[in-house]
């Protein structure tokens, strides 16, 4: 199983950016994406969570209604699309598969952790 998060930058409060995660290793609708995130001094945190089966998905309180994430199965990518981005979005992106169609939830545990590859980083301005 193996992820790479990209698309990653420098954006001003109140802008937008679109990261992909690519998939290769596996049967990509058997699985549950994850996004999460990490800023600087902090623990890892989820983000978000996509079933690539069923397009059903799972946001944390402090993206709902901004972030959107959604996948391609043709293309094997899950893609999280940030909106009115806040200083606090700040940090490095990855993400995770879940062993799972649904997803289970934003917990680390879910997360098959070979499956963390590189992340992305991303800086918000004020």
């Amino acid at each position: 199983v193996q992820l790479q998060a990209s698309g990653g930058g420098l954006v001003q409060a109140g802008g937008s950016l679109r990261l992909s995660c690519a998939a290769s290793g596996f049967t990509f609708d058997d699985y549950a994406i994850g996004w999460f995130r990490q800023a600087p001094g902090r623990a890892r945190e989820g983000v978000s969570c996509i079933s690539t089966l069923d397009g059903s998905t799972y946001y944390a309180d402090s993206v709902k209604g901004r972030f959107t994430t959604s996948s391609d199965n043709a293309k094997n990518t899950v893609y999280l699309q940030m909106n009115n981005l806040k200083p606090e979005d700040t940090g490095v992106y990855y993400c995770a598969a879940e062993p799972d169609y649904y997803c289970s939830g934003l917990d680390l545990h879910y997360y098959d952790m070979d499956s963390w590859g590189k992340g992305t980083l991303v800086t918000v301005s004020s």
